[in-house]
């Protein structure tokens, strides 16, 4: 598939299954992913693969997050939250670690992680795997960062879901 090409066909999925990507297939996807255009060469994005046990603690931590935001969820509605995460086999978490630069402001440091969020959905597309961009109150709690092993201060740009795209 050439770039014109996954750039015309590419779409969200709106149902993801098993499998995710393969380690090569998500090798290249990050690799690409690094490869985005940023102002100062900072590469300010982090790349997060959740997988296996990461993705259960990932996807509790995100649930208990909506539930600090609402208070009056009930626990269902908070189990609901929580499984919506784990229907795709893959997550990368995209972080934006924005760092102090006379030439380059925040702006253009957290832009540039969206750019790296770009190139990782249309590798992603053109390997032949569904993709999803997603945040929630999960993306901007400093509990689930810190889980993460980002800074409260750190930004999440995007919840990527990857996997077998289903009818």
């Amino acid at each position: 598939m050439d770039l014109i090409e996954a750039i015309d066909t590419r779409s969200s999925a709106a149902r993801l299954g098993a499998p995710g990507p393969t380690p090569a297939h998500l090798e290249m996807m990050l690799n690409a992913a690094g490869r985005a255009p940023d102002h100062g060469r900072l590469k300010p994005w982090i790349l997060i693969v959740l997988e296996g046990p990461a993705r259960e603690r990932f996807a509790a931590s995100a649930a208990e997050a909506k539930r600090r935001l609402n208070p009056a969820l009930i626990e269902s509605q908070v189990e609901a939250d929580r499984e919506k995460i784990l229907r795709s086999p893959t997550l990368i978490v995209v972080g934006c670690c924005v760092r102090e630069h006379p030439k380059v402001p925040a702006i253009e440091q957290i832009v540039a992680a969206g750019a790296a969020v770009e190139n990782l959905f249309l590798a992603a597309h053109a390997l032949g795997y569904g993709v999803m961009w997603k945040t929630g109150a999960a993306a901007y709690d400093a509990d689930v960062k810190t889980g993460l092993g980002l800074s409260p201060s750190d930004h999440i740009v995007g919840i990527i879901h990857v996997g077998t795209r289903l009818k």
